[in-house]
């Protein structure tokens, strides 16, 4: 199959249903910020696919983010993400939580990621905070 000259006309790993380059492609290359912790958890769910430690570094909240963040090429490969519930998180909200599950594949067998997401926004930005991991 031959790959797609245009990657921007792409639909958006995040399983949005949206194109990449405009959902959360403008996120990631910072033109735009995320509007909503929904969107945030979704923008940093593609910077995991895309091995974009710096973004997610720059998206997490300054007390909980570590000094470095080390993503290597393990074998691990995303395959899904749905939202099952949010709370909170909207564009005039200063906090949110998002529960998601995101599928993956490793070593030929597949996985799961249950997590609670906690998110806060200052100064018009969301953060990502921590999560429960279930």
């Amino acid at each position: 199959m031959a790959k797609n000259p245009n990657p921007s006309a792409e639909l958006c790993p995040c399983d949005s249903g949206r194109r990449f380059s405009a959902c959360c492609a403008p996120c990631l290359t910072g033109a735009s910020a995320a509007p909503t912790a929904a969107a945030l958890m979704r923008s940093r769910y593609c910077a995991y696919i895309r091995r974009d430690a710096a973004y997610l570094l720059r998206t997490w909240h300054p007390s909980t983010r570590p000094e470095t963040l080390e993503l290597e090429d393990d074998g691990l490969r995303w395959l899904g993400l749905k939202i099952l519930k949010q709370s909170g998180g909207g564009v005039d909200d200063s906090s949110g939580t998002v529960e998601f599950v995101a599928r993956y594949k490793v070593g030929g067998k597949a996985g799961r990621m249950h997590e609670i997401s906690r998110f806060v926004r200052e100064d018009g930005a969301w953060y990502y905070m921590d999560g429960e991991v279930s």
